[in-house]
């Protein structure tokens, strides 16, 4: 079996907690009507969480993470040149501003308004 999928695999049969609670938030499309699969290889990387059809990937880092920065950069470079965009979340964030994840999650998704219409909101 390929060593990426076998990681994978196992990822997927024991998830870290926030793994699991990102998994329980955006599993069976239940974010936006979004389909996300879990622990994916992509290449020579394996994704926490993708999203195919938008090409996006989303990451949950925990401490660990804080010590491998230009691993994830050229990790992220590489997806991004295969055309995908990365999301990353500290594992904090996930559990303490996890709407706010979410919403981040949804922003990213939806298209851009053409340039000179709407995105910006009014001051005061």
């Amino acid at each position: 079996m390929n060593g990426k999928l076998a990681f994978a695999r196992s990822m997927r049969r024991a998830p870290v907690t926030t793994e699991a609670l990102l998994w329980k938030l955006l599993r069976d499309r239940r974010l936006g009507d979004l389909k996300f699969r879990r622990q994916v290889p992509i290449g020579r990387y394996v994704a926490d969480f993708v999203c195919l059809r938008h090409r996006l990937v989303v990451e949950a880092d925990g401490l660990s993470h804080d010590q491998q920065i230009e691993y994830d950069a050229e990790r992220d470079r590489w997806f991004q040149s295969e055309g995908f965009r990365v999301l990353r979340f500290s594992n904090q964030d996930v559990h303490e501003e996890t709407e706010a994840v979410l919403e981040t999650i949804l922003r990213a998704v939806q298209p851009s308004p053409p340039a000179g219409e709407g995105g910006g909101e009014a001051a005061g």
